[in-house]
């Protein structure tokens, strides 16, 4: 019963990634984060504008 304990601990730890190290899945949202930016599935809030698309242009990317 211990060995099955170790196996599913390497089987996790084998299955774990770094942060960051994935590939971003859009270009657009990556372009958004790196420029500071956030995306969002609504409205930017009230003192934030709309510049620009991510996820594939599905949703907003809200610039100070």
């Amino acid at each position: 019963m211990k060995i099955l304990y170790l196996l599913f601990a390497v089987v996790f730890l084998l299955f774990q990634a770094a942060p960051g190290s994935a590939d971003p899945l859009f270009a657009d949202t990556a372009e958004c984060r790196s420029q500071g930016n956030f995306c969002r599935a609504g409205a930017c809030p009230p003192t934030f504008t709309v510049s620009g698309s991510c996820h594939g242009g599905l949703l907003k990317c809200c610039s100070k």
